[in-house]
């Protein structure tokens, strides 16, 4: 029997009795894509998935992207990433995914996110208690918020989103090795522009998709009117009210809905603390075609 139990905060549910190993059926598949624009988050836990079985899941919710950076991906399955800073004779394994602040993934893309879908493998823990949190913010809700004079404002409006922004705000991090994006890499994700309100094509709710990770300018407007705005949108998305955060267990699979989302890894865990994740980026390349709910793609 499976069952959904939401989490009663302002995000978050868990699903279970299904094995994710296994083939979806059309009926399962539906009900993972409404929990999860109901709830934003779901949990499935007591998961266990090598690489290949991960990608073939999260696969059947849209095309996966392999990253621009071309780094720290699965042997010969390159749609699975790996998120970990465990060091292994002298070199890290995976990419670090904490500390990266409020985002949301593949906004800068010209084909945006739908969805993520990570893996837990190892996870820290002290003093018996698990570290490094993946924290939400609900965007429908940040969104019905919004006074009605910036909804009626930002209605058609629209927002740059620069995926240099971010990699270099991660650059600045303590610690950090990663290397300036060369030229190549900018090419493949130059900047684009999305609507700062979304309506999402399975709840029909409208959310709030603009992120202080990305978004960089809204368009056609003067900078200090544009930067005075965005400033206030960061401040009003980023409200307490509005967070969720996922306490990691082994074996958990975590997916999440980019369209009502953003979220922030907590970098809360030393280096010996070993962490380990594994992590598929579904791009909304099919929710937004009619008729996906009752699609029997794989």
């Amino acid at each position: 029997m499976v069952d959904v139990t939401p989490s009663g905060k302002t995000l978050g549910a868990s699903i279970v009795g299904l094995d994710l190993s296994k083939r979806l059926s059309t009926e399962h598949f539906a009900l993972i894509v409404r929990t999860m624009a109901t709830y934003g988050v779901v949990c499935f836990p007591g998961q266990h998935l090598d690489a290949a079985a991960l990608r073939t899941f999260a696969g059947r919710f849209g095309t996966l992207e392999v990253n621009v950076a071309g780094t720290f991906q699965e042997p010969g399955i390159p749609e699975v990433m790996i998120l970990s800073n465990i060091v292994e004779n002298g070199r890290p394994i995976g990419m670090a995914d904490a500390g990266q602040d409020w985002h949301t993934d593949m906004s800068y893309s010209k084909t945006i996110a739908f969805a993520n879908v990570l893996y837990g493998i190892r996870i820290p823990r002290r003093n018996g208690r698990a570290l490094g949190n993946t924290e939400f913010l609900n965007m429908a809700a940040a969104y019905d918020d919004l006074p009605d004079e910036i909804k009626s404002r930002l209605k058609d409006a629209t927002a740059t989103h620069d995926f240099n922004k971010f990699w270099e705000k991660m650059r600045r991090e303590k610690g950090s090795t990663r290397p300036p994006l060369t030229e190549e890499q900018r090419k493949k994700k130059p900047p684009v522009s999305q609507p700062i309100f979304l309506r999402h094509p399975i709840s029909g709710r409208m959310v709030l998709y603009a992120n202080p990770g990305y978004a960089v300018r809204i368009d056609g407007m003067p900078e200090r009117e544009s930067d005075e705005l965005l400033e206030l949108l960061f401040q009003h998305q980023l409200q307490p009210k509005y967070k969720y955060a996922h306490e990691w267990s082994e074996n958990d699979v975590l997916m999440w809905d980019d369209l009502v989302t953003l979220h922030n890894a907590v970098a809360d865990y030393g280096s010996t603390e070993h962490r380990l994740i594994k992590r598929c980026q579904v791009m909304a390349d099919r929710v937004f075609v009619p008729g996906y709910l009752s699609s029997a793609q794989q």
